[in-house]
């Protein structure tokens, strides 16, 4: 299994596998049907605290990485993880995010976690 991350802006690639909104608000100015997802996992998002808290300045990166990495450690986060994994099976992993930045996001730690399990 690949895990890989994708802007949700972005034209879906080939062989994709299972593609997993992580965001836990909806993109904007994206519609809904104009998306093919098969999955949104927003509790396996940043808490709303931390990622307001974060704001997407890269000056914040580091330690953004470290308690969102913290919050990945919770039990439930944990099991949803697990889960999205056996859901997928042999099928690779396509991470969606809606950030602008794509060297700093959640989406980057998501998969660095994922590829571990």
């Amino acid at each position: 299994m690949k895990v890989a991350i994708r802007r949700v802006y972005d034209e879906p690639g080939d062989d994709e596998g299972v593609r997993v909104l992580v965001d836990r608000l909806w993109p904007r100015g994206l519609r809904k049907e104009a998306l093919e997802y098969d999955l949104w996992e927003k509790e396996i998002a940043p808490t709303p605290a931390l990622r307001k808290w974060f704001g997407h300045d890269p000056k914040r990166w580091q330690a953004f990485r470290e308690k969102y990495s913290e919050e990945l450690k919770t039990a439930e986060v944990q099991e949803r993880l697990h889960t999205l994994v056996k859901q997928a099976g042999k099928r690779n992993i396509t991470l969606l995010y809606g950030a602008r930045d794509p060297q700093h996001n959640h989406a980057l730690i998501l998969a660095e976690v994922l590829k571990k399990l």
